[in-house]
């Protein structure tokens, strides 16, 4: 499968290029849709639980501290949603690319991880370079941010293609991940802090893979501290499980795909 993708490299590029160019080349603002989005809905929350409802991050007087929570733990959740959102169709949406073109399959969501990458990475940097201009970038911790975004993007991947490939038979698929991550954006420390939530909820939300990073994260930006790599085990392993799962179903049943489409 991997030198499958490597013989292909120059089509997968190809397809992430003509991504990025139908995302923004065609509207009137262009790249800047890749920041007004996020900061739209940073800023809908931060004027709510910070102006309206007063929230303040526990033992901090500064004034941005929330803020800068909500950032460094949104801005890596809503790219693992729009991954996982959009692996969930890939193979429907390619629908007439994989009936009329002789291609890997497993190439269309490392395509979507390629395309989704550059997408966050045109938000992250501003984000970092608000950071700098603020005078509250962490340093060297910051580069904690890499591995742990490996991990979510190899969960994210994993579950992604294990639920495209359930959805070319399954259509209910979709509409169940639309609502599971509704329920998963509120199991996961973004806008709240972990210590407002009864210890039978905050034994739960720490069972989310996704708790470990994107504490780390907060933990990064907040206090500029390196994390406890302890945070890393389930990730790692969720990543592990998703990956194995989903080339296994892909796997199974990517030889009947074409008759489901």
């Amino acid at each position: 499968m991997a030198r499958a993708l490597w013989q292909y490299r120059s089509f997968i590029w190809g397809m992430v290029g003509r991504e990025f160019r139908a995302r923004y080349v065609n509207s009137l603002l262009g790249g800047l849709w890749a920041i007004l989005q996020p900061l739209a809905l940073i800023l809908i929350y931060t004027v709510v639980f910070g102006r309206v409802m007063h929230a303040r991050l526990p033992g901090s007087d500064d004034p941005f501290a929330y803020s800068l929570y909500l950032c460094a733990g949104l801005l890596p959740w809503l790219y693992f949603s729009e991954l996982l959102q959009r692996c969930q169709t890939v193979f429907l949406d390619h629908a007439p690319l994989v009936k009329k073109v002789s291609f890997p399959r497993i190439s269309l969501p490392v395509i979507l991880l390629l395309s989704s990458t550059l997408n966050f990475a045109i938000i992250f940097a501003l984000f970092v370079a608000f950071l700098v201009a603020s005078g509250r970038f962490p340093g060297w911790p910051m580069l904690a941010f890499v591995p742990l975004l490996a991990l979510q993007q190899a969960f994210a991947l994993g579950l992604g293609i294990c639920l495209g490939t359930l959805n070319v038979f399954f259509r209910d698929v979709a509409q169940a991940v639309t609502v599971a991550l509704q329920f998963w954006f509120w199991l996961t420390p973004i806008i709240y802090t972990l210590a407002v939530l009864p210890e039978a909820a905050e034994r739960l939300v720490r069972l989310n893979p996704l708790y470990g990073p994107i504490r780390a994260y907060q933990q990064i930006v907040l206090v500029g501290e390196w994390p406890s790599w302890s945070v890393a085990v389930v990730p790692a392993l969720s990543a592990l499980v998703a990956l194995a799962a989903g080339l296994a179903v892909f796997q199974r049943l990517s030889g009947e795909m074409v008759d489901e489409i």
